[in-house]
């Protein structure tokens, strides 16, 4: 194994967590907020909450999916922006996971493609 494989390999666990955590506490906090209701439904949400939780969804698209560590960061910053843009589908338990693998998509494609 190389010096940067082993270096990434050491890398991806933290940031893996990292943003798993966040993007549970968001879900979370969406789900509870008063407005549910009143958010809008997208092709992104699901009938019912998926199973898998965000962590191991992560360590799913992470094993893989074979993306460089700036795809994740990539991927946040792309679901921020969604948020800020569409402020009446915020991210919840119920779309959480499908928002989360197309912004890794995308920022796969953005970043690692050659």
């Amino acid at each position: 194994m190389g010096e940067l494989e082993s270096s990434t390999q050491n890398v991806m666990p933290k940031l893996i967590n990292f943003l798993s955590s966040l993007l549970q506490k968001v879900a979370e906090t969406n789900d509870l907020n008063r407005g549910f209701q009143s958010q809008k439904i997208s092709v992104f949400h699901g009938l019912t909450r998926p199973t898998i939780s965000i962590q191991s969804y992560l360590e799913r698209i992470f094993k893989y999916a074979n993306c460089s560590p700036s795809c994740y960061i990539v991927a946040y910053v792309y679901l921020d922006r969604f948020t800020q843009r569409q402020p009446t589908l915020p991210v919840n338990s119920f779309n959480v996971h499908r928002l989360l693998i197309t912004s890794v998509m995308v920022s796969a494609k953005f970043m690692d493609d050659m």
